[in-house]
Formats: structure tokens, sequence, C-alpha cells
């Protein structure tokens, strides 16, 4: 079975909006919802990126049994861990056993801004892999210290605490970013439906832990539309996966999507009206062996998305056993 969450894409949406989205999403029905960290949109057309703890702030209060996790912190550059621990612990004090940190190593475009060195990706995941050390020593309410290879705690304790820590998920996309999500996570987050990046991960230690992945889609009326939104706001997703990490401004995004064609996003994006376009996706990653799937409406129609879900989608997730329930809660409390 696979719980079904919302994407919060603080890239494209303000605080209140973001908010007020939530509320509505728990209303329809969905278990969970993930908020991004950004500093900066990937496009200028997307034109947002408010801080994420506020927003997480304001979600635990305003919403009830929705699940909430990032997706995802990077906690090595623009955020020291011992920060990212304090904000996550303080979030899963306000939201009892449904909050869980989902942490990544990050992209340039947004750890850059302190004027930090951008380093190579094995470092990244060094990086990410102390991190979660960090978090976890802080995490036991003890006085830490900790000198690394990267990172340096000095006589710090963090004093509010949730009864139950939350899980950690880590992001990946290849063999060793899950490998360090099998060793250090209690979870993994992924982008597409693959079944070997999830062996890959259990090989390392992932276990049973949660395994989230996330379905990029555009609701609208007509497929034309959905193509127009898609290229307006979205248009940096078939960047190579380097690059997307190391650019660094939004205008550097803007400029190398003009070399993308629309044919070039290929048909793993749902667009337009068709719920079993969308379901067959769903479906694809269940098989792979996913637990969790985040659903990320591209676009400012998320009203209209909601709607969709509400009208269309749920009903046929309803029909399909176990398809929506049980899962969020049991993964706030690994």
């Amino acid at each position: 079975m696979v719980s079904i969450g919302y994407a919060l894409l603080t890239e494209e949406h303000s605080a209140r909006d973001l908010v007020r989205n939530a509320v509505r999403a728990e209303e329809c029905g969905f278990s969970f919802a993930t908020v991004s960290d950004h500093y900066h949109p990937w496009l200028d057309s997307q034109g947002e990126s408010p801080f994420a703890w506020s927003v997480l702030g304001a979600l635990a209060q305003a919403t009830e049994s929705l699940v909430l996790g990032t997706a995802v912190t990077c906690p090595t550059i623009r955020l020291h861990p011992a920060i990212v621990a304090q904000a996550a612990a303080t979030v899963a004090t306000m939201a009892p056993d449904r909050f869980f940190l989902g942490l990544g190593s990050g992209e340039n475009l947004n750890e850059h801004v302190l004027g930090d060195a951008w380093p190579p990706p094995p470092t990244r995941l060094r990086m990410l892999e102390e991190a979660i050390e960090v978090i976890r020593d802080l995490w036991t309410g003890d006085e830490q210290n900790f000198d690394g290879e990267f990172f340096t705690v000095d006589h710090a304790r963090i004093y509010s605490l949730p009864e139950r820590t939350p899980p950690i998920l880590v992001a990946a996309s290849g063999p060793e970013s899950a490998g360090v999500a099998g060793r250090g996570g209690d979870g993994i987050i992924a982008t597409a439906p693959d079944s070997e990046l999830l062996q890959e991960w259990r090989d390392a230690g992932g276990g049973s832990g949660p395994r989230m992945g996330m379905l990029h889609l555009v609701y609208a009326e007509e497929e034309q539309q959905a193509r127009e939104t898609l290229a307006r706001h979205w248009s940096h997703a078939p960047l190579p996966g380097s690059l997307n990490a190391d650019l660094r401004r939004p205008a550097e995004f803007m400029a190398a999507s003009h070399f993308i064609r629309l044919e070039d996003y290929g048909d793993e994006t749902p667009l337009g009206p068709d719920p079993e376009r969308v379901m067959e996706r769903i479906r694809e990653f269940e098989q792979a062996g996913y637990d969790h799937l985040i659903l990320h409406q591209i676009g400012p129609d998320q009203d209209g998305f909601l709607r969709f879900f509400e009208q269309e989608l749920r009903p046929r997730l309803d029909a399909e056993p176990a398809r929506i329930t049980g899962g969020p809660r049991a993964m706030a409390r690994a």
C-alpha cells in the first residue's frame, strides 16, 4: 500500500498560501505534506521562497492530523546541523508524532549565499552523513561536544525536545546517496520509481523504513494548458542532475532551460485532466516498492488540483484497498 502526500513547494507559493493549501489538503484527505527548504526558487517565474521553518511552525498549528516533513533540508552549509537539530525538535514539539525530517546534500542554488565554497559530490555526501550524526547526538538531550571533519559543536544542548524524536529520511538519487540513507537515515526519499535504488538502500542497512517517492504533475482542464504551465514553472526539470546541483542563480537555470524542448520532458509527468494517467504513475511507484508518494502539482492552480484530487483521484485511491490509510503516523513514530 502507498500513503499519498501533498507537496508544499516554497519556491512556488507564499507562506500564507502554503498554510492555506495545507489546511485544504488535510480536508481533502491527504495523509501527509512535505515542505521544500530553499533560499532561492529555481526560476524567477516561480517567484517565491519563504523560510521553510517559519512555514512549518504555522503548519503545525493550522493542521490537526496531517503529518508534516521537509523534502528536503540541507543541513551542511547554509544551515549548520546543530541549528537544524533545534529547528526540527521544536517543530516536533508543536506537532507531536506527526513530523519527520527529510535531509539531502543540497544544491549550490541555495548553499552559496553565505559565500562558502561548493564542494564536489563525494564531499557533500560525507558532510551530510556527519551532519546526521550531529543531529542525532543533540537529540539525546545531553550536552554535546563534536569535533568532526566538517562540523564543530561546543557544549551545546537542546532543551526543547519532543517525547519521541522524529525519523530522518534521506534523499537519494544513486548508489552513493542511497548508502548514506541506509547507514544514517530511517527512510529514503527519491524522485523516480527506481526499485534498484531501494535495493541499494536496503543493502546499506535501510531495512523496513519509509520509502518515499515524489510524482510531479500538472492538473489543468486542457492538456495544452498543462504543457504551458510546465514550460513556465518547471522548465528546468529535464536538466541533468549534476547541473541542477551546481548552478548558482535562478537566471542560470532560466538560461539553461532555453535549450529544453517540450518533448524532452518525456511522459513521466502527467499533464491535463486525466486521472487514470496519474493513477498509472502512482501504481508504478507502488510496484517499485515505495510506500509513501508525494504528489506535486506544478504551478499556481492548487485549488484546481485539490478539487481534482478530492473528486477524481481520491475515489479511485479509496477503491484500491488500504491505499491511503495507515502509513504516515507510523512513519512519524519510527
